[in-house]
């Protein structure tokens, strides 16, 4: 028999692409209903029952129990799910996934779906031009199911036939004759081919065409199937690495949960196949044991009937398996971070318009220079003491800190709740005095400060997660770029902190002014810079896109910081003092 490098290929291309319908598939699926099936999820009560109906209906909906997996790790992580609510959409999430078994039985094997495919892509083609995004969306689903069936047909042909050769799978006859040994051994194939693909969908279609094939018997199958149902926890445990004890304790009692239905199964190994062989028989005609034809179908019983009862018996053991989960991952007491809390905004200031209005101009420029600059300087991977140094710009911009920044946490911590006492103080003092023209003004312009200050921290976020990818880059072009965006923001806030110190002189705010004005040039889109390094082919289309984006971000937050600088300082130097604002490193 020959089957040279060139076959290989082919096989692997095959697999390719039924692991890429099935992506595509399962991504559209999430775009049609994601929302919906969170939004589910997190409702899931402490009633075990419903919580594995949940985890059935994602599963089966989204096609994807790593998916369906990794959104409870992440709820556990957000503690919007417990312990044991984590369980039981777990357990139903095992059940759920034996869908797409009966699918590839079903469709791939009984029916001739390739004719159907290209017809199926035509139709999703069509669909996905739709302007309606739950349309597109389902045009995309289309071509992924059909992709899918198509990669599923190219697999089974693309094996090596060895019906034809039964002499090659003479080696094979020395490991699936050794009882208990051989489901052993086919048992950690089917683990690690689950770990290797990711995907406990793509090693079944493997499973069940290396029997449809002839190359491997019913039980030993059935061997390979359990590997997968250990196999699969491997995604959850993974995400869990890097997330909080409760996701840890998440991903732990899957493991658990799934090894111990493996524990049991192998106990009962022989007369569960025999029970299943009998079911497919009176069914099929044919045994499972005997025609190669009846794996498939036998193979999805197997895998359902396991899950199912797996969860019927261990659902009545949650508790069980939280304390067993809750002993290996002890709890990690977590630093909490505190809500910031306004150092000015309090009642006594409120006596007084002046002294009401003092009190919101010190607080927005603690915020500003507190927090803004803070979140600003760190997102540009600079600390703040280099802005008030006297190193040169061109030179600080070659220096990178990778500093980690985690600009919700400070937003909704130590931003959002000084913003909102600040809206609220300022309503209060206007509707506690009779203010003239002037004292509203001088309330209204803090408050468009403040505003502003919220649109610049917000902003950074996209631009921090770039720049820590771009310059970090071997593309020399694309860093020069990026480093750009950093000196025009730079130059401005260094300007906007000199203005902070100099009161009576507001020479730095007019240089501010003269900056904004040249913001523009700066713009990549603009000023050729994009046709440029396209054209020539410097950087790709993917780092044009991000560098066009970001250029038009950087741009608007050097445009806000000004304004925001000229609001609160000018407001600062009609009060005739300097106030000092304490400064964060």
């Amino acid at each position: 028999m020959n089957y040279g490098f060139f076959d290989v290929l082919t096989l692997l291309g095959s697999l390719g692409l039924f692991l890429y319908g099935m992506k595509v598939m399962s991504d559209a699926l999430m775009e049609l209903a994601g929302d919906r099936m969170r939004n589910i999820l997190a409702s899931a009560t402490s009633n075990r029952l419903f919580a594995v109906l949940t985890g059935f209906t994602i599963t089966a909906v989204i096609q994807s129990s790593s998916a369906t997996t990794l959104m409870v790790v992440s709820f556990a992580n957000a503690s919007l799910l417990s312990l044991s609510e984590s369980i039981g959409v777990i357990m139903g999430a095992n059940i759920g996934t034996t869908v797409t078994a009966w699918l590839i039985s079903l469709l791939g094997f009984k029916v001739d779906m390739a004719s159907l495919a290209i017809p199926l892509v035509g139709l999703g083609f069509l669909l996905s031009f739709s302007k309606k995004k739950h349309v597109k969306h389902w045009g995309f689903f289309i071509i992924g199911f059909a992709i899918l069936f198509i990669g599923l047909q190219y697999l089974k042909n693309s094996v090596p036939d060895l019906k034809s050769h039964p002499e090659a799978l003479a080696f094979l006859g020395e490991y699936t004759s050794k009882g208990m040994l051989s489901v052993f051994l086919f048992m950690l194939i089917g683990t690690l081919l689950t770990v290797v693909i990711q995907s406990s969908s793509a090693t079944m279609a493997i499973t069940i065409i290396m029997c449809y094939e002839g190359w491997i018997p019913f039980e030993m199958a059935a061997a390979m199937v359990l590997g997968e149902n250990i196999g699969t926890t491997i995604t959850a445990n993974l995400a869990a690495l890097v997330a909080n004890y409760q996701a840890r304790r998440t991903a732990r009692a899957h493991f658990i949960f799934n090894v111990t239905g493996v524990i049991w199964m192998l106990l009962l190994f022989t007369p569960f196949l025999q029970g299943v062989a009998f079911m497919v028989q009176k069914v099929e005609g044919v045994s499972p044991f005997v025609q190669a034809a009846a794996i498939p179908v036998a193979l999805s019983l197997f895998h359902s009937t396991f899950n199912i009862i797996n969860t019927a018996l261990l659902i009545n053991f949650v508790p069980f398996i939280s304390r067993v989960v809750e002993a290996m991952v002890p709890v990690v007491e977590e630093r909490r971070v505190e809500i910031e809390r306004p150092h000015f905004l309090n009642e006594s200031s409120l006596q007084y318009p002046q002294t009401g209005i003092k009190a919101l101009l010190d607080e927005s420029l603690r915020l500003l220079e507190k927090t803004t600059y803070k979140v600003l300087t760190h997102g540009l991977q600079v600390h703040r003491k280099e802005i008030e140094s006297d190193i040169k710009l061109q030179k600080l911009v070659q220096s990178i800190h990778h500093i980690e920044l985690d600009v919700d946490t400070i937003y909704y911590n130590r931003f959002k709740s000084i913003y909102n006492k600040i809206v609220e103080y300022a309503t209060r003092l206007q509707a506690q005095f009779e203010l003239d023209e002037d004292k509203i003004r001088a309330i209204r312009s803090i408050l468009r400060a403040d505003r502003l200050m919220v649109e610049i921290v917000k902003d950074i976020k996209p631009l921090h997660i770039n720049m820590n990818r771009y310059l970090n880059s071997d593309n020399e072009y694309i860093r020069q770029e990026y480093n750009e965006l950093r000196k025009m923001i730079l130059k401005i806030l260094r300007q906007a902190r000199k203005a902070r110190q100099d009161l009576g002189e507001p020479v730095h705010l007019k240089k501010c002014e003269l900056l904004k004005t040249k913001l523009e040039h700066h713009d990549v889109l603009l000023n050729g810079t994009i046709d440029r390094l396209v054209r020539d082919q410097l950087i790709s289309n993917e780092m044009a896109t991000s560098l066009m984006n970001d250029s038009s971000i950087a741009i608007q937050i050097a445009r806000n910081l000004v304004d925001v600088s000229s609001l609160l300082y000018l407001q600062r130097d009609a009060f005739h003092e300097v106030d000092g604002v304490e400064s964060d490193g």
